[in-house]
């Protein structure tokens, strides 16, 4: 961001080597920059360059000082700048990210800005997706109907993987916060921690780790 020119050199050169659009993501500033006017002297001159989708995280980054896990969460969002943003280029579109945790801080801001990105909220949670067709889409139905059947419909994928010799972790890795405040779900994450990543794991330890889930409080406690 300290040099939109040479940004806009490069979005100009990447858009006449490929029939693909050319995105750009950043920040709202780094280091030094504090003001508005700097923010939009960035996005104007990188638009002029052909970019017509922007992707905000609406923190700054301090490039000196901080760590990127620091840079995450440290520095205060300002989602106004974004949305500004937005009513000061209504040709371009618009996403707005960072911070963003639930479906309904997702309306809210698709009320200012074109689109939303979401990043390790879905990752740690990824049943947080289950609603999103529904909610901001205008689908009538969920992909899958509940946690198991989301499971299920990965077990081809997961085979096939594992036929081309990828471990189970390598998938079930990204499936660890499937069951994120559900009953069942610190067990369910650590089997699949625990034996997920030896190298004869196969969809069984997904199914078991399932089961830890599948298993209603009440005989849970009577089992005990």
């Amino acid at each position: 961001m300290a040099e939109p020119a040479l940004v806009r050199d490069c979005i100009s050169a990447m858009r006449a080597a490929c029939d693909i659009p050319v995105t750009v993501k950043h920040r709202i500033g780094i280091d030094h920059q504090e003001c508005y006017s700097e923010l939009v002297d960035f996005v104007g001159t990188v638009a002029s360059g052909g970019a017509e989708v922007f992707i905000v995280h609406a923190r700054k980054a301090w490039l000196q000082g901080l760590s990127p896990r620091e840079n995450r969460e440290i520095p205060p969002l300002n989602y106004d700048w974004v949305y500004h943003l937005k009513r000061d280029f209504p040709q371009l579109t618009i996403v707005i990210n960072g911070g963003i945790e639930t479906l309904d801080a997702c309306e809210t801001h698709l009320k200012h800005v074109d689109g939303v990105m979401l990043g390790r909220a879905p990752y740690q949670n990824p049943w947080l997706l289950s609603e999103v067709d529904i909610r901001l889409f205008g689908a009538n139905n969920a992909v899958s109907i509940n946690r198991q059947a989301a499971i299920e419909a990965m077990l081809p994928y997961i085979e096939q993987q594992l036929a081309d010799g990828a471990r189970l972790y390598d998938v079930t890795r990204h499936m660890l916060g499937l069951y994120h405040g559900h009953y069942g779900g610190r067990q369910y994450r650590r089997h699949l921690s625990e034996h997920a990543q030896k190298g004869e794991s196969d969809v069984k330890i997904l199914l078991e780790a399932m089961a830890f889930a599948a298993i209603p409080p009440e005989r849970a406690a009577a089992a005990s």
